[in-house]
């Protein structure tokens, strides 16, 4: 799965009460980390720009965005805005034709390519999670059977004991 973010960071100005372009030497670290909490992405970047991954493992990823600011007390607000675009939607196919050379057609066997890629990774996502579900439902189903089971089997207990107890009852009353 290929992932592509474009960020940018405000710093808070009290005297305008706005968000403005940050100054100076403000950044963000930014880290990724797959399902298995396996370090995807730890890097630092500016205050504005873009940073991408790519990921071979399927599910939700963590993305954590720091400043790395020194100010501990007194370091004024900030509004982070994030753009995130997965899959074939992540790619700059522009940008691929001049660094590769591609002509119209070329480029567009990429773009058709990369769209047969991404439809089978969602089939192959949607297989994985239909496969789980039914293996959740199998497991319910085995233990709605058997909690029947065993109420059936108290019921039968029960009535049992009641009757032995009524018949012992009668036979001590000397009813029956």
């Amino acid at each position: 799965m290929h992932v592509s973010a474009n960020y940018k960071v405000q710093v808070y100005d009290q005297q305008s009460n706005t968000y403005l372009p940050t100054q100076g030497r403000l950044g963000m670290f930014v880290e990724v980390k797959d399902p298995e909490s396996k370090m995807v992405l730890s890097r630092t970047y500016a205050a504005e720009g873009r940073f991408t991954f790519t990921s071979h493992t399927a599910g939700e990823h963590s993305i954590c965005l720091h400043s790395n600011s020194t100010a501990w007390f007194g370091g004024g607000q900030l509004r982070v805005h994030l753009d995130i675009q997965v899959g074939e939607h992540a790619n700059d196919y522009q940008q691929i034709a001049t660094k590769d050379k591609l002509t119209e057609l070329q480029l567009r066997v990429r773009q058709l390519l990369d769209q047969v890629d991404q439809i089978q990774k969602e089939q192959n996502y949607q297989r994985t999670r239909e496969e789980r579900f039914r293996q959740t439902s199998e497991s319910t189903n085995q233990r709605v059977l058997w909690w029947s089971l065993v109420q059936t089997l108290v019921l039968v207990v029960t009535g049992f004991w009641q009757m032995r107890h009524l018949k012992s009852f009668f036979e001590a009353k000397k009813l029956v």
